[in-house]
């Protein structure tokens, strides 16, 4: 395995031009062949009228807000407006407005003329981003609103504050040229449109319209846009993207943050196995022009062969106690609200509009995997999906989480509760049929469901609870309906389970998450039956993962229940539950989620220690004691999947 952020030789070219010799150190820093080549030069426009006209107004007091873009716009518009004005008017007129500084660079600009900003956009810093800050801020409605604008109008963010009622006064300062020497430029497209670079990397969207217009100059366009089909695209944040498929190009990668040093790293990090991908998406005929992960194809021979490649997986051979390369890792909930790209689309479907929409859901699984480079998938879904065709009523509240409309109290409400159809989540199994086909067969796809309890308990209380009196109330008030209740649940399970391992799931995990509330003889007594019975009716051969919270005094006998991986939540000491589990399962966990918001030293250093208390028997599988929280960093989330892979390399 290769050590993290590392191009290791592969061609890298970047487009950049201010800073053209930091990236090309950084570059060749990073293990990367540099090709630098400038497509653009900044312009300032010195005898700016519209400067001078914003100049005058500020002074008298016109405009309400002041929305500087840029550092290098900020600092040529002080200097533009100062030729005819005196500068302490200028500073004094702008502590006076609202000003807006779209992320750092305006802030350092400011910092300079010792003025600072009232509202800071906070990353990517998109225009929309913008519009977000100021409507948390402020009203636009009949403000009058001065725009710092650089290169190119952004019509779209113009048009969007007049739409709120902002009377908006654009200020361009600078614009963008072709830079004076175009040779540069002219060799990396033909190098491109030859297919002998690897990565290309864009740091502004002017850089994307220059490459083309020189490209169709020199009669290059077909043949550029051919090139770039097998030419990995680094994008430095949404803008930029949004750019990039303006003009018919997916990017391949984005960070979470849009800073150059971030884009080059992470790139580094993933690059050869994002290459690798693009070129065999290419021979099998994908067009890697404009495309999805869920539109990969990696193999055009049998589903048999490709499941022969995933049974030889580094997670396959973990699940089945065998030796590996390294220790496998995945994450719980590794695709959720902490990634920007599930917040975007999240943002224009509800929950269970992407749980119910087979491409969306594979679509979320699949970028997950692409972008933290972990060994298993687990398909996009909710352990609570499967009350739905009971006839109970789901609903997801924003802000309060899933609801049950008809909460199962009684033994009359238990003989209400309706037969499981296994086709009533069949978009379950269509989203796991297009996951597979467009997953590395190198990686395995798990499946999961809610386990009994868990999911008994959501529909006796109705929503979430702290101690169950409900659920409990039912097991000792009436133990008959209580068992009725989980076996239809376990039978409901297994037929659930079995019919995503038929869609292509390798391996399967049962979430309990609130069995923990349980004492060893309840456990026993309600529970452990049910579970025996729903493990053995899931398919031979595929690996169960049998995971929950609180369980610490419940693990012997959760073995008993018959799965072949047991998690640990972080509450337990690894070695000693393995002890007690014994080494004839293997074993899943243990990070708390809690320390990725610390620093990637402490990250490092808590996970070595798991991962020396599994002192390297076979069968030990990395992750966390429970999913990742939403505010989690993307970049700590990073750094802990490449230590466990770089530590525990053979």
């Amino acid at each position: 395995m290769k050590k993290p952020y590392n191009f290791n030789g592969l061609k890298v070219t970047s487009f950049e031009s201010r800073r053209a010799i930091e990236i090309e150190k950084l570059i060749l820093y990073h293990g990367g062949v540099p090709r630098v080549a400038p497509s653009m030069r900044e312009v300032p426009i010195s005898e700016s009228k519209e400067a001078l006209k914003f100049a005058k107004e500020l002074i008298a007091g016109n405009f309400d807000l002041v929305i500087l873009m840029t550092g290098v716009g900020t600092r040529a518009l002080i200097k533009a407006v100062s030729t005819k004005f005196d500068i302490k008017n200028i500073k004094s007129a702008l502590k006076k407005t609202t000003i807006v500084a779209r992320g750092p660079k305006p802030v350092a600009a400011l910092r300079e003329m010792k003025l600072k900003a009232n509202i800071v956009v906070p990353e990517p810093n998109t225009w929309r981003d913008i519009l977000i800050a100021l409507e948390n801020e402020t009203e636009l409605k009949g403000k009058k609103v001065a725009v710092q604008e650089y290169g190119i109008s952004n019509k779209e963010f113009i048009s969007s504050l007049r739409k709120k009622g902002a009377k908006v006064t654009s200020v361009p300062i600078y614009k963008w040229a072709l830079p004076e020497d175009i040779e540069p430029l002219k060799a990396a497209i033909q190098s491109i449109s030859n297919s002998k670079e690897d990565i290309a990397l864009f740091t502004s969207s002017q850089q994307i319209y220059h490459l083309f217009e020189v490209a169709g100059k020199i009669g290059y366009l077909k043949k550029l846009k051919q090139g770039l089909k097998s030419t990995v695209i680094g994008s430095i944040g949404p803008t930029t993207s949004e750019t990039l498929n303006r003009v018919g190009i997916t990017p391949d990668y984005e960070p979470d943050s849009p800073k150059m040093g971030n884009l080059i790293r992470e790139v580094a990090r993933i690059g050869a196995e994002l290459v690798n991908k693009k070129r065999i998406a290419l021979k099998n005929g994908v067009d890697t022009n404009i495309w999805r992960p869920v539109d990969m194809i990696w193999s055009k021979g049998s589903q048999k062969s490709r499941k022969a490649i995933t049974n030889d997986s580094v997670f396959m051979k973990a699940c089945r106690l065998e030796e590996t390369d390294y220790t496998p890792v995945w994450l719980m909930r590794q695709a959720g609200r902490y990634m920007r790209e599930y917040r975007e689309l999240r943002s224009k479907v509800s929950f269970l509009e992407l749980c119910k929409t087979p491409e969306l859901a594979a679509e979320v699984t699949l970028r997950a995997v692409d972008r933290l480079n972990v060994d298993a998938a687990i398909i996009f879904a909710d352990i609570l999906l499967i009350v739905e065709p009971l006839g109970v009523g789901l609903e997801f509240s924003k802000g309060e989480g899933p609801r049950i409309k008809r909460p199962v109290r009684s033994g009359k409400a238990v003989d209400r509760i309706k037969d499981f159809d296994p086709e009533s989540l069949k978009y379950v199994y269509d989203a796991l049929k297009i996951t597979r086909r467009a997953l590395d067969p190198n990686k395995a796809l798990i499946g999961f469901a809610g386990a009994p309890f868990t999911v008994a308990s959501y529909m006796i209380e109705g929503g979430g609870s702290r101690n169950y009196e409900n659920t409990k109330g039912l097991m000792y008030r009436d133990p008959g309906a209580w068992h009725m209740v989980m076996e239809k649940l376990s039978t409901a399970t297994a037929s659930y389970l079995n019919n995503q391992i038929k869609a292509g799931a390798d391996v399967v995990q049962l979430f309990d998450s609130w069995v923990g509330c349980l004492s060893r003889d309840d456990y026993k007594e309600f529970v452990l039956p049910h579970m025996k019975k729903l493990i053995s009716d899931i398919k031979s051969g595929t690996p169960v993962i049998h995971f929950g919270t609180g369980t610490a005094a419940l693990l012997d006998l959760i073995k008993e229940s018959g799965s072949q991986v047991i998690g640990l939540d972080w509450r337990v000491d690894l070695d000693k539950a393995w002890k007690q589990i014994g080494y004839d399962k293997a074993i899943q966990g243990n990070l708390d989620p809690v320390l990725l918001f610390s620093t990637p030293s402490e990250i490092r250093k808590r996970t070595k220690k798991i991962i020396d208390k599994a002192k390297g028997r076979p069968g030990f599988i990395f992750n966390l004691g429970h999913g990742i929280l939403p505010k989690t960093p993307v970049d700590n989330v990073l750094a802990l999947i490449d230590f466990v892979h770089e530590y525990t390399h053979k």
